[in-house]
C-alpha cells in the first residue's frame, strides 16, 4: 500500500501495488501458455544424422556406408584420337570418388505401384575428358537422359542392356542426344569409339533414392511407414540388402558395409 500526505494533516493508502502485481502475474502466465503452444505445435526433429525434420506422416532413413578396399592404382586408358587433349592414364577413383558411384535404394511392390513425381531438373550424363560424368546415374523410370558431348572429338553412346538398348551414333562436341528410360533396370553405357568409356544408368520404380555424400553419409526423407528392402549397391560388389521398418515421425538408422572386387586394367 502506499501513502500520501494531504492537506498537511492527513494520511490516506491507495491500494496501488497488488493490481500492478496481479497484471505482471496474469502477463506472464499468457506468454508462458503461448510458448508451451507453440513447443507442442513444432514438428519432431531427426534423431539421424541430418536435420531436416521428419513429417509425422511418413519416416526418414539414414547411415553411413563403408567401402573397401580402397583404390590407389592407376587405370590406362587408350584413345583413337593421337591428338586428343587428355592424359594418357588417369587414376582410378579413390574413397570418395567411389561413394558417388554407390546407390541406396529402397524395393517394394507397395511403392513401385504408387505414383511418384518425375525430376524437376534435366539429368544430364555429359561426355567430358573422354569419360561419362557421372559415372553412376541413379533415375526413376519414365525419366529422360541428356547425353552431351563435351569433348573436341567425336563420341558414341550405346547400350545393349535388356531394359534398354540404343544406339546414338557419332557426334561432335556441342551436340546433345537423349534417351527416355521407361523399364526398371540397370543400363550399361559405352562409347564405340573409346572402348573404356563406360556409364550407368540405375532405372529404379520408386523415388526413394540417394547417392552418399562425400562423407559416406546418406539419408531418404518422407518415406511411406512400413518395412521395406534397403539396398546398397555398388556395380563392383554383390547387392547388399537389409530389412528396415520405417515409423512415422521418426529415423531409422542402417549402415552399409559393401567390399568392392578390385577392377582389372584397361576395363
Amino acid at each position: 500500500m502506499r501513502t500520501s500526505r494531504q492537506d498537511g494533516s492527513r494520511l490516506r493508502l491507495r491500494p496501488m501495488g497488488w493490481l500492478t502485481g496481479a497484471c505482471a502475474l496474469a502477463l506472464l502466465c499468457a506468454v508462458a501458455a503461448l510458448c508451451v503452444s507453440t513447443w507442442a505445435q513444432e514438428p519432431v526433429r531427426s534423431t539421424g544424422r541430418g536435420r531436416t525434420a521428419a513429417s509425422p506422416e511418413t519416416g526418414s532413413l539414414a547411415g553411413s556406408i563403408q567401402l573397401g578396399p580402397k583404390l590407389s592404382s592407376r587405370k590406362m586408358r587408350f584413345h583413337l584420337y593421337s591428338d586428343a587433349p587428355v592424359e594418357a592414364s588417369k587414376p582410378r577413383p579413390g574413397f570418395e570418388e567411389e561413394l558417388q558411384n554407390v546407390v541406396v535404394y529402397l524395393e517394394s511392390e507397395d511403392l513401385a505401384r504408387a505414383e511418384a513425381p518425375r525430376a524437376a531438373s534435366p539429368l544430364v550424363v555429359r561426355q567430358e575428358n573422354l569419360a561419362f560424368v557421372p559415372h553412376v546415374l541413379p533415375i526413376l523410370k519414365g525419366s529422360s537422359v541428356q547425353f552431351p558431348n563435351s569433348d573436341p572429338i567425336f563420341h558414341n553412346v550405346f547400350s545393349l542392356s535388356r531394359a534398354a538398348s540404343f544406339d546414338l551414333g557419332r557426334y561432335p562436341k556441342g551436340a546433345t542426344k537423349s534417351v527416355r528410360f521407361d523399364d526398371p533396370g540397370t543400363i550399361k553405357v559405352f562409347c564405340h569409339v573409346h572402348s573404356d568409356m563406360s556409364a550407368v544408368i540405375m532405372v529404379l520404380d520408386n523415388p526413394y533414392f540417394v547417392t552418399p555424400d562425400a562423407n559416406g553419409r546418406y539419408r531418404i526423407d518422407g518415406i511411406p511407414p512400413g518395412e521395406y528392402r534397403a539396398i546398397g549397391w555398388h556395380e563392383r560388389a554383390r547387392p547388399v540388402r537389409r530389412m528396415v521398418r520405417i515409423e512415422p515421425g521418426a529415423t531409422t538408422l542402417r549402415d552399409f558395409s559393401i567390399p568392392l572386387a578390385e577392377a582389372a586394367d584397361g576395363g
